[in-house]
């Protein structure tokens, strides 16, 4: 066996030995250590932001969804959702945004169509109708509205409910998340968080 045969023969051993060090090391060990320490050090959030009511998980803080009947029509007793254009709606695993420009004529239609439906069921104007209400997030799985869209709700969902309209809105108010840093984006309100609190108020309006 010449000196360059026995050299390839030991290059390919030593690309052998790398790739499964390397397999080991990358695709075993790391991950496994990775895991671990999200499971110890933030465990909410390696799981996925999961949220239970009555000891059923219903959902992630960080992923929206839907709050209507099988015909998509809101359920005037729950505060809805930003619109969603992730697949048929908050499709986790079609992430994405219309795409539509400002002047398209199809996303013009559809923010007509969503104000006519809130003027409807919330009992409010156009002009009283914050843009979340009407458009689609980038992401299209944003579980947050504005305060301005849950105030805008708050009067049909406590008379779809029985209940005072101050209380809910006590709620809307409690559930508000202010500014990161006091400074960093805006006011924002966790849909999935309010609606589970409403679910807990009683009939006089306390939790």
């Amino acid at each position: 066996m010449n000196a360059s045969v026995r050299g390839t023969g030991r290059q390919f051993w030593v690309a052998v030995r790398a790739l499964a060090l390397f397999t080991v090391v990358l695709g075993v060990v790391y991950p496994l250590v990775i895991t671990g320490i999200g499971q110890l050090a933030i465990p909410a959030q390696a799981n996925g932001s999961a949220i239970s009511y009555q000891g059923t998980v219903v959902g992630s803080s960080l992923i929206g969804q839907s709050f209507t009947d099988k015909k998509g029509d809101p359920l005037p007793q729950w505060f809805q959702s930003r619109p969603s254009a992730a697949g048929t709606g908050y499709d986790a695993g079609a992430s994405s945004g219309s795409n539509w420009g400002p002047d398209n004529p199809d996303l013009l239609k559809a923010i007509n169509q969503r104000k006519s439906l809130i003027e409807k069921t919330d009992g409010v104007v156009a002009s009283q109708i914050p843009a979340d209400a009407v458009t689609a997030s980038g992401s299209g799985l944003d579980p947050h509205i504005s305060p301005a869209y849950a105030l805008l709700q708050v009067d049909a969902v406590a008379q779809a409910r029985g209940i005072s309209a101050d209380s809910v809105k006590k709620l809307v108010e409690s559930h508000t998340q202010q500014r990161d840093l006091g400074y960093l984006g805006e006011p924002t309100v966790n849909v999935l968080q309010l609606n589970l609190a409403l679910a807990q108020l009683d009939p006089a309006g306390n939790e």
